[in-house]
């Protein structure tokens, strides 16, 4: 079906600009309509385990937490 969802962590953005780091959150969408959605990729690279990935922007995916987002 293309569905994803995965624990996250990263940056809130509003209206183009970084608000605030978030962490603990699980994001979910849909692999097509995500890989539509991608408004910029960053350049900066971290590795993680055996995989190096960078900040990827998106315009729109379903966000939870456990936290208030106003």
């Amino acid at each position: 079906t293309g569905d994803y969802s995965r624990g996250a962590a990263g940056f809130w953005v509003e209206n183009g600009v970084i608000a605030y780091p978030v962490e603990e959150i699980t994001i979910a969408g849909n692999m097509k309509d995500m890989l539509n959605q991608m408004i910029a990729i960053g350049t900066d690279a971290i590795k993680n385990s055996s995989k190096l990935t960078g900040s990827i922007l998106i315009e729109q995916m379903t966000v939870a937490t456990g936290d208030s987002i106003d």
